[in-house]
């Protein structure tokens, strides 16, 4: 598997939080070589499975991401220009002169429309301009026949790679988790590897807005055990000194209350046993991933948390360093090639 190159699929894929079904068709061919069956269900959750062939074998669910923030028409004007909400945790101070693609029938093209700066009043070079203000410009004369009120609307910058191995694109948050997840299970089918537990793959939908499919997909499976794979916050020279990682620092292991302790330790042994560059990333409640939604579902799942660093989430920039998703993906791989269904303390 080539990384950026799966990547650039991944993040291709329109997918805003409740509208997965598209991207979903193309994840179910990237998982079914790795899988013994792989579905789609009725709210968007792709799933794939894997067993051990061993008899009463525990479970070990991996769990990613699939949708990414983006926005709805709520109004179609006159000369083609759109009033549009929000889906997930947008800032509107990064919006305006953005490019965007409206998901109708057809993709069309759309600038979020902007004064010139000549034309601003005094004091209002300084001021976000909300959401609710906000038109986006497609430039249509038949705009109304188009577009229809609800379309999802995604941002409209594609992938590129940047020097140092960095790669920058919307939606990393959080294709580059399902990126790792994928590349850890092609690692182990490389090496052939036989497993001592059954392997579950749920690619989630929701989880900007409701975490609907972390919820309804482990309780479809109803595991022993979890990890999710997520995105933190990358270091930058503008950004705070704590709580934060290096890109290229590798796997960010969760550490905390939300997360079970001897699966944690577990992993962080597996990391230092293989040389895999990891940190320990500390928090103290809610997690903010799908590990807080999974850990009780049903009887309870020990959950827990895998995140790679990201500079500048949910933006249309997003970038991650290629090394980092690829010790997650390692550290899966090493855990799973041993992992017996047993945690130890």
């Amino acid at each position: 598997m080539q990384l950026e190159k799966t990547l650039q699929t991944l993040c291709s894929l329109p997918a805003v939080s409740g509208f997965e079904e598209q991207a979903a068709r193309t994840v179910c061919a990237l998982l079914e070589p790795y899988c013994d069956s792989v579905t789609v269900d009725r709210n968007g959750n792709v799933m794939g499975y894997r067993s051990c062939g061993r008899e009463n074998a525990k479970t070990i669910l991996l769990d990613a991401h699939l949708d990414q923030i983006g926005f709805v028409v709520t109004e179609v004007l006159e000369d083609g220009f759109l009033r549009f909400a929000p889906v997930g945790g947008v800032d509107p101070r990064m919006l305006l002169a953005g490019e965007v693609t409206i998901l109708a029938e057809q993709p069309l093209y759309g600038v979020i429309a902007c004064l010139p700066p000549h034309l601003l009043k005094a004091g209002e070079q300084d001021k976000a301009v909300p959401v609710n203000r906000m038109l986006i410009d497609t430039g249509l004369t038949d705009a109304k026949s188009r577009i229809r009120v609800g379309t999802p609307i995604v941002f409209g910058q594609q992938p590129v790679a940047l020097a140092g191995g960095q790669y920058c694109s919307k939606c990393l948050d959080d294709r580059a988790g399902v990126a790792a997840i994928l590349l850890a299970l092609d690692r182990l089918q490389q090496e052939n590897s036989g497993l001592h537990c059954n392997i579950a793959v749920l690619f989630s939908a929701q989880e900007e807005v409701t975490g609907l499919g972390a919820q309804t997909g482990a309780f479809a499976v109803q595991p022993e055990y979890a990890i999710a794979v997520d995105v933190t916050h990358g270091k930058t020279p503008d950004g705070p000194s704590d709580g934060v990682f290096e890109l290229g620092s590798g796997a960010a292991i969760g550490v905390g209350p939300n997360l079970h302790r001897g699966l944690t330790q577990q992993l962080i042994r597996t990391a230092k046993a293989y040389d895999i560059a990891h940190s320990l990333e500390v928090m103290e409640g809610n997690t903010g991933t799908n590990a807080w939604t999974m850990q009780i579902v049903a009887h309870g799942i020990a959950t827990a948390l895998l995140s790679i660093p990201e500079k500048y989430m949910h933006t249309p920039v997003e970038v991650v360093q290629l090394s980092d998703v690829e010790a997650v993906a390692d550290l899966m791989a090493a855990f799973l090639r041993t992992f017996d269904g047993e945690v130890r303390g």
